[in-house]
């Protein structure tokens, strides 16, 4: 059993993601109890003095200027979760939604927001029963925070909605919200002044799908440079371009990197040793340049997940209460804007897609009987069988669909609120659509790494002892090539075991 300790600072994307898996405990931190007990005295103090501040006892947005009574502040709570729950489309998956409400949980806990500790404890408490309030993912423009989908969460806070729970045998059942709290010991809350704002205010959204993606990719960018050097050894290619001089000529960080761990993978290759002298002068591109290619991805992983660590750990509702000894300012700003998340997942995008193309073309060189000296499309029986052609067909079609996710959200921007709220992030979008690019990826490195492993199954030639151990892994998800058959499950089993960290694991031994 594992306990994450919820204090409003060091909260890790690794936490986040370990929410996946049944059995993690979140307990709130004495810190973080002190720090929200002091914002929210101050919001009962505000409204004593029946003094007006904008998001404790006024409109939302365009309604700012409207002041609510004081009789009257409960409902205005409990009707900003139900008009802002309209989101619309599929809807998010379960693990997801208790991402986002972590990520929430751990910003309220800064003690800027005014909420109860109450209130953030029945969160937390939802989450270690595994019950996730059901929630359509379309909704946020990542900017005035993620309103829409964070709204259905808030829902089944106050049990409203539905919501989904997790068994004891690890499935999701769907249920009425209110029953889901019962079941498990909870009453639902009734939202007190500022709380609804706390809850719905806030990048939370995308913060989950980002801490997904970014994870992913730091998996996909080492399977990239492996799924490197197994090429370079089934064409029987050259080592050379990997050399530590080269890369010390021109000190691009990531592309050094990605230069050592390929050159690192093909030491000791008897492969190497066979071609010394081939006349083959230059390997192509794709080859040749990959650590120059690999190397900005890594660079801009390393950039992503500063920002977000950061950002997990940041207060992002409006307006924020800063207690100093006796005095109080409530100040309306702007964290909830994610315009730095949104540019990373236009980055990281781009990154993936540029991934997928230099792998799919390692693909086809490998596919290639200039280049593998092999049979073409690596069939047993040219043209009676085709061998692995499609392998490259398909990764050709996956990459279609990346170069269409390549394209900037962020430069989106459509105004909202009566023209109040006149510029946003989509950054909500730009998350999910990084994370479903990550998944794309992992195939089409999938299918590189079943054709060189097929071409290495014909050189008779050992290969170093980083891919031939790599080869051995493979072996044990995708059996060889004796025969045309299909190859759909093999390439999704193995982009999965790339995205959940077996492919990584394999040198940890």
């Amino acid at each position: 059993m594992k306990t994450i300790i919820i204090d409003g600072n060091s909260l890790t994307l690794e936490q986040i993601s370990s929410l996946k898996n049944p059995g993690i405990t979140i307990k709130l931190s004495k810190s973080a109890r002190v720090n929200m007990k002091k914002s929210f005295n101050v919001v009962e103090e505000i409204l004593d003095s029946e003094e007006i501040v904008y998001g404790i006892n006024t409109g939302f947005g365009a309604l700012s200027s409207k002041t609510i009574d004081k009789t009257n502040l409960k409902e205005l709570q409990q009707n900003l979760i139900r008009s802002h729950a309209c989101a619309v489309g599929e809807r998010m998956d379960p693990e997801h939604v208790l991402m986002m409400m972590l990520i929430r949980v751990n910003s309220i806990a800064k003690g800027f927001s005014g909420a109860r500790v109450e209130l953030v404890q029945l969160i937390i408490e939802m989450i270690n029963n595994r019950i996730a309030p059901e929630g359509p993912r379309i909704g946020s423009l990542g900017a005035s925070g993620d309103l829409a989908p964070l709204s259905h969460m808030a829902l089944g806070i106050i049990g409203e909605g539905r919501a989904n729970v997790q068994s004891s045998e690890g499935n999701w059942v769907i249920t009425n919200a209110k029953e889901a709290l019962a079941a498990a010991g909870l009453q639902p809350t009734v939202l007190e002044a500022k709380e609804g704002l706390s809850l719905i205010n806030g990048t939370s959204q995308m913060c989950a799908y980002l801490t997904e993606s970014i994870l992913n990719c730091e998996k996909l960018i080492f399977s990239a440079d492996v799924s490197v050097a197994c090429s370079i050894e089934s064409i029987k290619g050259s080592i050379s371009p990997f050399d530590e001089r080269i890369h010390k000529a021109r000190p691009q960080i990531g592309q050094s990197i990605s230069a050592a761990r390929i050159s690192e993978f093909l030491q000791n290759s008897g492969i190497m040793e066979s071609h010394e002298n081939c006349d083959r002068v230059q390997d192509s591109y794709s080859f040749r340049c990959a650590s120059q290619v690999h190397g900005p991805m890594i660079d801009a992983i390393k950039e992503s997940r500063r920002i977000l660590e950061i950002e997990i750990n940041s207060a992002t509702d409006n307006p924020l209460i800063f207690v100093e000894d006796s005095s109080f300012d409530v100040i309306s700003g702007g964290n909830f804007h994610g315009q730095s998340l949104a540019i990373i997942s236009d980055t990281l995008a781009i990154n993936c897609h540029e991934i997928g193309s230099i792998s799919e073309r390692r693909t086809n060189q490998i596919l290639d009987p200039n280049w593998s000296e092999q049979n073409a499309f690596l069939a047993q029986n040219e043209g009676l069988e085709s061998g692995l052609m499609i392998l490259q067909y398909v990764s050709a079609a996956v990459l279609a669909e990346m170069n269409l996710l390549a394209n900037s959200v962020t430069t989106t921007n459509i105004p909202v609120s009566l023209g109040k709220e006149d510029h946003v992030s989509m950054g909500a979008t730009g998350a999910y659509r990084l994370f479903k690019q990550t998944k794309f990826l992992s195939l089409i490195l999938a299918n590189e790494f079943i054709c060189s492993s097929v071409a290495l199954d014909n050189i008779s030639e050992t290969s170093s002892d980083s891919v031939t151990l790599i080869h051995s892994w493979i072996r044990e998800i995708v059996r060889p090539l004796e025969g045309d058959r299909s190859f759909s499950i093999d390439t999704e089993n193995l982009a999965s075991k790339i995205l959940d960290g077996s492919l990584c694991n394999v040198f940890e031994g």
